[in-house]
């Protein structure tokens, strides 16, 4: 099947459109983050650099950190960006742009989402680090691929049972991680659940500006959701839309998050950012010890 201009969009040097990427530029393993401010913050400390771009929010660097090639990528915010950034980068490993021919063989990337987010739970404190089991598919976007073999119905009944959950809303998603890269990133520091991703950041996560939202109660339906000791840690944009083209089209992903605020406490952390800058150092340790390509 050759794959039509109009559907794979290139620019005039080959590079895939909105990425401004060519598959040469990327690494294997590669960072997400949302904000194109936070590439600086985890580049820099990589010993050497030897790629860069940005063409809109989504900005790229590749380099080594302690001879690990890691590639960091900047999603801009939203389930929408996220449908961008992965399948352009599936096609860069696993499409020839030359032929716009699907590959035979296929390559597998490790994607880590590194974001802050804030806790549901009160017993996940500030300045934490949780490392997403699930994403919670609460924004619509993945209803829009074949997504019967990789959700969780059992999770996913019981959560629209125990929210009431609206019919006129898309059908919450739950998608399982990658339980092979979570036994590379994980330990003691890490706490584990379901963290729900958002189509916004206001009246899809229950703030109340001038606009009423549909339902005021579910922010606390979530946070008292427990299927069998998996509850909703924490609320975010990307996460499921993350796991779930990451599984379709056969990538290993993990999100972690800085948590800077606790909701069910009122604390917010005193320095959010050294609190991502650990999460950075973390993460860029557990890749250069225990990932390979």
């Amino acid at each position: 099947m050759t794959i039509k201009e109009s559907e794979l969009i290139l620019n005039p040097d080959g590079s895939v459109y909105h990425l401004n990427l060519k598959p040469e530029n990327i690494a294997n393993t590669i960072i997400f983050v949302g904000d194109q401010n936070r590439v600086d913050k985890i580049s820099k400390h990589f010993d050497s650099i030897e790629f860069e771009t940005q063409k809109r929010e989504f900005k790229t660097h590749t380099g080594y950190y302690k001879n690990k090639r890691i590639s960091v990528l900047s999603t801009g915010i939203g389930p929408d960006n996220i449908d961008i950034v992965l399948n352009e980068l599936d096609a860069l490993v696993n499409i020839n742009l030359q032929t716009r021919q699907p590959k035979e063989q296929t390559t597998s990337l490790n994607i880590i989402r590194v974001g802050t987010s804030g806790s549901l739970q009160a017993d996940i404190p500030v300045d934490a680090f949780v490392l997403s089991e699930y994403g919670l598919d609460l924004n619509g976007m993945l209803h829009y691929y074949v997504i019967d073999g990789i959700r969780n119905l059992d999770i996913e009944a019981a959560f629209i049972q125990k929210t009431n959950w609206d019919s006129n809303k898309s059908t919450p998603i739950v998608i399982k991680n990658s339980a092979a890269l979570e036994k590379k990133l994980e330990s003691d520091k890490t706490f584990k659940g379901m963290t729900a991703t958002a189509g916004g950041f206001y009246g899809p996560q229950g703030r109340v500006l001038r606009l009423p939202v549909q339902d005021p109660k579910l922010n606390n339906s979530m946070d008292t959701f427990d299927f069998n000791g998996i509850k909703v840690t924490n609320l975010e944009m990307e996460t499921s839309a993350i796991y779930g083209l990451s599984k379709l089209l056969g990538h290993n992903a993990v999100s972690l998050n800085a948590i800077i605020a606790n909701r069910a406490t009122g604390n917010f952390s005193e320095n959010p950012g050294k609190a991502v800058e650990n999460l950075i150092i973390y993460t860029l340790d557990k890749i250069a010890e225990n990932i390979t390509d």
